[in-house]
């Protein structure tokens, strides 16, 4: 595991997710993590802008963490995360019941989508914040009603927006993606990178002699 840390370079994080998948990419990959989930009330978020959507909610649960574990983990990177699934700009959030999942996996049928991912970085020591996203068009294959049936009672669906998981028994679904795999997963891995690797500069900038971060 040290090899692997060595080679991603990444500061510890602290986690903004109760989410296993996003949890299991990081531990994959050797991260430093410590888990501590954001309450965010996300019904009250006014956008209809599904990017802006996402963006707007991580840093949501960025600055909410920082503010009540900066006395704690101080020292560690907040990492926060939001994933949004839309139709043709209308956003599918993650069902309510059975029946709604069955509805959105309806919609999606023989269509294609888009999935956003939502990224912020937030140190609480310096303030630096930094926010972005990814987009993964994915196309679900044409799917009978008995099928979306047995995959809805499967409970799959019931935590996870627009009604199905990737990584999971859903990938029966999907006939092809355009973009980044991880990002349906919920963390885009390669631009989380490049966040960070750009995060790390302006904290090393900002905190040399007469630096400042842009």
């Amino acid at each position: 595991m040290a090899k692997i840390s060595n080679f991603i370079n990444w500061p510890p994080l602290l986690l903004a997710s109760a989410s296993p998948r996003r949890k299991a990419l990081l531990e994959g990959l050797g991260a430093d993590i410590i888990i501590k989930p954001a309450e965010v009330d996300e019904e009250n978020c006014v956008l209809s802008d599904p990017q802006k959507i996402s963006e707007y909610l991580a840093g949501q649960k960025a600055r909410s963490l920082g503010k009540k574990w900066r006395a704690s983990f101080g020292s560690r990177l907040i990492l926060a995360a939001d994933t949004v699934v839309a139709y043709r700009h209308h956003v599918l959030g993650k069902p309510v019941d059975e029946k709604d999942a069955r509805r959105m996996i309806k919609i999606l049928s023989g269509r294609w989508h888009q999935v956003y991912t939502g990224l912020c970085l937030y140190d609480p020591l310096s303030q630096i914040e930094l926010t972005g996203h990814e987009m993964t068009r994915v196309k679900f294959r044409q799917l009978s009603l008995p099928e979306i049936k047995r995959y809805a009672a499967t409970g799959e669906p019931m935590d996870k927006a627009g009604a199905y998981g990737i990584q999971g028994l859903g990938s029966l679904l999907v006939e092809r993606i355009d973009g980044c795999y991880f990002n349906v997963m919920g963390l885009p891995l390669v631009k989380l990178n490049a966040m960070i690797q750009r995060m790390e500069n302006l904290r090393c900038k900002k905190s040399s002699p007469g630096g400042t971060a842009r």
